[in-house]
């Protein structure tokens, strides 16, 4: 686990500039708050609003990213108002908090912007329990997030914008449907329900920090879509919760809250984060309660029963996230995971045919796009699959299909790039046996795609004569053709044992 956090592929270092840059943004918005005369709780107020601007806005061009960053202030300030305005009402601030809890979930079918802005919204409401905000601050947290928010789009879009020399993210959209079979409308009725439920449970733990229940039960639900994948998320959030919690008593507490060596592992806390986020969500959480324990440090609160106290709203949330997916209005595995699969292998053939269609003299056909759209739509695959792929996952036939399927996609993947690189030679000369090759192609994955209800065609044996290296896309083609005829069998299965039925 520690190797795939810290020695995965990084390919393009981008993972180590977000991180770098994070620290830089994050610690110039504290820096402008300290330096304008904002008291400690705004400049943490401030360094929040920043990390979550840098974090959460993940459009897909520069101009949605200056766009979404803009438009943090319209649903952060009215959020934060309410909250500051219902502190002393219990009853009215855990109506509210709900509430922000279901349209934040629900935002989430806008795609990144909509989930972007419906984190700050949580995230705020989140911080005015955290720092005991009443409406008295609320003039100078303005100001503070404001200045943050200045700061970190400063660093980000004109000191360090590396994001103007990449290509455009390709970012997926949600599975569609309407009512409550949208995956985003019963995301948002069950995290209402989990949220709910942590809130009452977690304040009869605490009175003071109940919400750390609550902010548990929300993260979980961040960047999932199916029970299995909020199950797995819960136990990774807990795992992570443990192990910070673990570092906090060795390395935070005896600390007393000192400056210097507090903002120094905070630091490392953020580039932690940022680093570890895509690979891993445990030890993205480790540095997460590392940073919340240190900022309970320098507001002089923090002790091991306050560390006991977090682990145990932890699991509170965690909790209440699991039983909300068990029980309303489940999203199950098996629809998510296959629906995401067949997108990936029809984007797989939409690669194949501008290839093969390029190759023949069309000027037009570009397979770049599509070839750029499947590394979301595997990642998303992967996603879905983590249940099963899980090492404490009893279902061991399932978990070895499971990762055959996520092998032959890598394969078919690798196969499509190196024939979409050849493609794009303009002294790359057509072939008539491309056009077969791409018409077995098209053949397997409608046998593949095609309906659950329906028995599925099988793949059909063609002998054809083993191409030389020297026909480098036949090469691609013929072993495209291999993966696709070999994920007919992890797919299927027996019938009565489906890949996934979670």
């Amino acid at each position: 686990m520690l190797k795939r956090a810290f020695v995965a592929p990084d390919p393009g270092l981008l993972r180590l500039r977000g991180a770098t840059r994070a620290v830089l943004g994050i610690g110039l918005a504290v820096t402008v708050c300290a330096l304008t005369g904002h008291s400690l709780v705004a400049a943490i107020t401030g360094g929040l609003a920043a990390l979550l601007a840098l974090f959460t806005v993940t459009d897909a061009t520069v101009r949605g990213l200056l766009t979404t960053t803009a438009l943090l202030p319209a649903v952060g300030f009215p959020v934060l108002a309410v909250a500051a305005v219902l502190h002393d009402h219990p009853l009215g601030r855990d109506a509210a908090f709900v509430a922000v809890v279901g349209a934040g979930v629900y935002a989430r079918r806008w795609g990144p912007r909509g989930h972007a802005l419906g984190v700050f919204a949580f995230m705020t409401f989140f911080a005015t329990q955290f720092l005991h905000t009443v409406p008295a601050q609320l003039p100078e947290l303005y100001t503070a997030v404001t200045l943050a928010l200045l700061a970190a789009a400063t660093v980000r879009f004109a000191v360090w914008c590396y994001e103007l020399r990449l290509p455009p993210v390709a970012v997926p959209a949600l599975l569609g449907a309407r009512g409550l079979a949208r995956t985003t409308t019963r995301q948002a009725i069950q995290a209402t329900a989990g949220s709910a439920f942590a809130l009452l449970i977690g304040q009869l733990l605490s009175e003071q920090r109940w919400y750390w229940a609550v902010g548990a039960t929300w993260w979980i639900f961040v960047n999932t879509t199916s029970r299995g994948e909020t199950l797995v998320r819960g136990f990774r959030r807990a795992l992570g919760t443990v192990l910070g919690i673990a570092l906090g008593l060795v390395v935070v507490i005896p600390l007393h809250g000192a400056l210097a060596p507090t903002v120094a592992l905070v630091a490392v806390s953020v580039f932690a984060i940022f680093y570890t986020a895509a690979v891993s969500y445990t030890w993205m959480m480790l540095a997460v309660t590392l940073m919340a324990g240190l900022l309970y440090g320098l507001l002089g609160v923090l002790d091991p029963a306050l560390l006991a106290l977090r682990l145990a709203e932890t699991g509170v949330g965690a909790l209440g996230a699991a039983l909300a997916v068990l029980i309303v209005l489940p999203v199950t595995t098996h629809a998510t995971t296959d629906a995401w699969i067949q997108r990936a292998l029809r984007c797989v053939h939409r690669c194949t045919a501008e290839a093969a269609a390029r190759l023949a003299g069309s000027p037009t056909a570009d397979p770049a796009p599509h070839v750029a759209d499947l590394a979301p739509l595997l990642s998303r695959v992967r996603l879905s699959l983590a249940p099963l792929v899980h090492p404490l996952s009893p279902l061991r036939a399932r978990k070895e299909r499971a990762r055959q399927v996520l092998a032959l996609l890598d394969d078919c993947a690798r196969e499509v790039r190196g024939l979409a690189s050849i493609a794009a030679d303009p002294e790359a000369s057509h072939d008539a046996r491309l056009t077969a090759a791409c018409q077995r192609v098209e053949a397997a994955v409608e046998a593949l795609t095609a309906p659950r209800s329906t028995p599925r065609p099988a793949a059909a044996a063609v002998a054809v004569p083993q191409p030389s290296a020297a026909e480098p896309a036949l090469v691609h083609l013929h072993g495209l053709e291999r993966a696709l005829a070999e994920l007919s069998a992890p797919l299927d299965g027996s019938p009565r044992s489906p890949l996934v039925d979670a």
